[in-house]
């Protein structure tokens, strides 16, 4: 049985983490080196830090945050937010990530997926990709979630892990600070679509609701924000109670 990783989330937004529902009306909920150091020690796998408006403001990721949080953590650091190109993502590296997640980026160009893959290798190349459902389909979002690209969530996986994207992180738009649960549906059309490992984002409110998408659907990871940040439950909390529901965790 493969080990599900347990990923607290660190949304950026001027040097603060952040946290808004549906990707809008953010509050400031600390300080990216503090929160990260502290998740680490409650247990989680790995940190995702987003900078959320890097791409909507034409901006590149904060290098100087990335390496401030990359410098107090032992775990693997996944980067996303305001990635362009190549020489983008080797400054991210550099910084101190373990691993980039591009998103509007590939939309404009799918290309650079396959030279991003081909220059770092693709276990450190993440596809963000921010959906909502429309019209009986889910649709992929760029740009923060601001602007629909038009394209089926499903296919564009699919697509993806074949120019060599090693990850996916699917996030529900729609049900992002919700803390109603997953898209549950949306995960396991996707992590069924491709065999990388797909980490499911957005709306998680619970221990339950971790427990749902890791036993409902393929996700090899499950990303949370809100229950943590909250202090509503600890990374520990988490594990101890899936751990007592069979799931395998560190």
């Amino acid at each position: 049985m493969s080990i599900k990783k347990i990923i607290p989330c660190l949304d950026m937004k001027d040097g603060k983490v952040v946290k808004g529902i549906k990707f809008q009306g953010m509050r400031d909920v600390g300080d990216p080196p503090e929160l990260a150091a502290k998740y680490e020690k409650d247990g989680a796998d790995e940190i995702a830090f987003l900078d959320i408006s890097a791409t909507l403001e034409g901006r590149q990721t904060m290098l100087k945050t990335v390496s401030e949080t990359a410098s107090v953590i032992t775990v693997p650091l996944a980067v996303g937010g305001g990635i362009r190109s190549m020489d983008d993502m080797n400054e991210v590296l550099n910084a101190g990530a373990s691993k980039v997640s591009i998103n509007s980026a590939a939309v404009r160009d799918p290309n650079i997926v396959k030279e991003c893959a081909d220059a770092f290798g693709n276990k450190r190349l993440i596809i963000a990709i921010d959906a909502k459902r429309e019209r009986g389909k889910w649709v992929v979002y760029t740009h923060g979630g601001t602007r629909s690209s038009g394209i089926d969530a499903i296919e564009w996986a699919v697509k993806m892990e074949a120019l060599g994207a090693g990850e996916i992180l699917l996030t529900s738009i729609d049900a992002d600070g919700e803390k109603k649960g997953y898209d549950i549906a949306m995960t396991a059309a996707v992590a069924d679509a491709v065999k990388i490992p797909v980490t499911a984002s957005g709306g998680c409110g619970s221990v339950e609701h971790i427990y749902e998408v890791l036993t409902r659907t393929k996700a090899s990871s499950a990303l949370a924000a809100s229950i943590f940040h909250f202090n509503d439950h600890s990374v520990r909390d988490v594990k101890e109670y899936l751990r007592t529901r069979g799931v395998n965790v560190r």
